[in-house]
């Protein structure tokens, strides 16, 4: 069905949980200043997540961590620079189950006009307990690349517990030398195919144009 599918920085005092809300605090901001986190809910349809890419709140944040030290956190501004490695996902899970991690982009090429909805930048399936490097890769990671004068887009990591191991013979297998195959995927509808039930967690920040996003453009071979 899917074939044609196309050293943290961060001081640890600064990282401040509230039940599963995960809030940096800038290290000039004083505590009455900072805002109060949003609920995974609140933030979700806030952010017209739900309904754009799903129709289920997840029941808790993911923990996203990019090598720079940056957090996806409920709808942030990061820079294209910023968000330009893999990031660690870090959520609750059983170490006997096996999870699925998305990585979409619901505004391609803009918001307005959103034409490619969902442009898939990072899935990974077969992950065992939290151990993303030892899932099977479906499509390699891409990083954020907002073309320029679009504004901001949402970047959104949902993952989803398998209710078994899959082979995923029937989905084609993308690299990360180009972009062909990655737009009009549906989060909604591949859960559906595999039974995937509800995401367990979620988390995403929002991103716009900057000089790093040339450089993806050309790994891509994309002018």
């Amino acid at each position: 069905m899917f074939r044609n599918l196309r050293k943290l920085k961060t001081p640890l005092r600064s990282i401040i949980r509230l039940h599963s809300d995960v809030y940096v605090c800038p290290e000039k901001t004083s505590c009455k200043e900072r805002p109060k986190p949003m609920t995974v809910e609140e933030a979700f349809i806030k952010y017209c997540i739900i309904p754009d890419v799903i129709c289920d709140v997840p029941r808790a944040f993911a923990r996203v961590c990019f090598p720079s030290g940056k957090f996806a956190i409920a709808g942030n501004a990061l820079t294209p620079t910023e968000v330009k490695d893999k990031p660690s996902v870090i959520y609750k899970a059983d170490e006997d189950c096996y999870y699925f991690l998305f990585m979409v982009d619901p505004d391609a090429p803009c918001r307005s006009n959103p034409k490619f909805r969902e442009w898939n930048h990072w899935m990974v399936g077969n992950i065992p307990g939290r151990d993303i490097s030892r899932g099977l890769t479906l499509y390699q990671f891409i990083p954020s690349a907002p073309p320029k004068d679009t504004g901001f887009h949402r970047y959104i990591f949902l993952v989803y517990m398998q209710p078994m191991k899959y082979s995923f013979s029937d989905v084609e297998k993308l690299t990360n030398t180009s972009a062909d195959g990655r737009g009009n995927f549906s989060v909604r509808d591949f859960a559906y195919c595999y039974s995937l039930g509800k995401p367990i967690a979620g988390n995403f920040y929002v991103a716009k144009y900057d000089s790093h996003v040339d450089k993806v453009y050309a790994s891509l071979g994309v002018k």
